[in-house]
């Protein structure tokens, strides 16, 4: 039997969170002109601080602000200088996203704010002004001076895996089922070590799967029937699966043979979040709050149903 969601302290930069007795929403702020989601919606300071203002209202306990697309086909991850360096440089990715950062917490001191970059010194500097985790999407394998920066400023971590980079994701072979998930189980396992032998702490360590990081269509849903193995790496899990590709692909069939587009993914993206929910995640990264919100009050309903039961 797979380990069940527990209650754990997630150690942040200035406060704990706390995780298992509900699922803790994770509102998306991409401050980007090539968004997969959105396109650019919310890429100008004043849309980007406007919708962070939106998501906090509608009740996210974290915001998530990227400033680097990472969608399938980007040269993110790439190191500066070579022929694969990112097309944005650590530099502008600050330049869009700390003044975003600095309004926020201008205007809602308390609100918990995370920095979605693998870059090691954008996040040096978004936790300079008071950013309290940093969400590195490839696991600490883009940028090696990431986990002392993490270390340093003893700040909460999401450790996402990453399959290859993502220019390479839609030429990559696929996986077998049980090979694809060791591939994700091992890698989120390297993660965890860089973690401890930079000398962050376990409880400042949550695990993200990467849906949609370097796994095919299919793939995604092999991962999410078996995220709750995950659990036994010790640390709890976050879930990103809002407007994914896969679940385009999956409702093609509603959608004339074509690939559902991202703003057509909400009730998919919900479904996916409860399965998530279902399947172990603590907390859960999405583009729409609300509903979310009311998805993840009933998928914790049920795991508490299902956990009084058993007495």
């Amino acid at each position: 039997m797979s380990p069940a969601r527990a209650n754990s302290v997630w150690q942040l930069a200035h406060r704990s969170l706390l995780l298992g007795p509900r699922t803790l929403i994770m509102g998306i702020v991409n401050i980007t002109p090539d968004s997969f989601s959105d396109g650019g919606l919310h890429f100008s300071p004043q849309a980007a601080l406007a919708r962070s203002m939106q998501l906090l209202d509608e009740g996210a306990d974290i915001l998530d602000l990227g400033a680097e697309s990472t969608r399938p086909g980007s040269r993110a991850g790439g190191q500066p200088g070579s022929l694969l360096a990112p097309l944005v440089s650590a530099q502008e990715e600050q330049d869009r996203l700390l003044p975003i950062l600095e309004e926020i917490l201008n205007s809602r001191p308390q609100a918990v704010v995370s920095v979605d970059t693998y870059k090691a010194a954008t996040a040096r500097a978004a936790l300079a002004a008071g950013a309290e985790i940093v969400n590195d999407v490839s696991g600490f394998a883009w940028d090696p001076a990431m986990p002392a920066v993490c270390a340093q400023a003893h700040c909460g971590v999401v450790l996402m895996h990453a399959r290859g980079l993502p220019e390479e994701w839609r030429t990559q072979p696929p996986l077998p089922p049980k090979e694809l998930f060791s591939v994700v189980r091992n890698g989120l396992a390297r993660s965890l070590s860089l973690a401890e032998a930079s000398g962050i702490l376990p409880d400042a360590v949550v695990l993200d799967p990467g849906y949609g990081f370097g796994k095919r269509f299919d793939e995604n849903y092999v991962l999410l029937a078996r995220q709750s193995e995950l659990l036994s790496l010790g640390r709890p899990l976050l879930a990103g699966l809002s407007r994914k590709s896969f679940l385009g692909h999956t409702l093609a069939p509603l959608h004339g043979g074509s690939a559902a587009p991202p703003p057509a993914r909400e009730t998919a993206s919900i479904a996916a979040l409860v399965a998530a929910i279902l399947n172990g995640a603590s907390i859960v990264r999405v583009h729409s709050v609300r509903p979310a919100l009311e998805a993840a009050r009933i998928a914790d309903a049920v795991l508490g149903a299902g956990e009084a039961s058993r007495w």
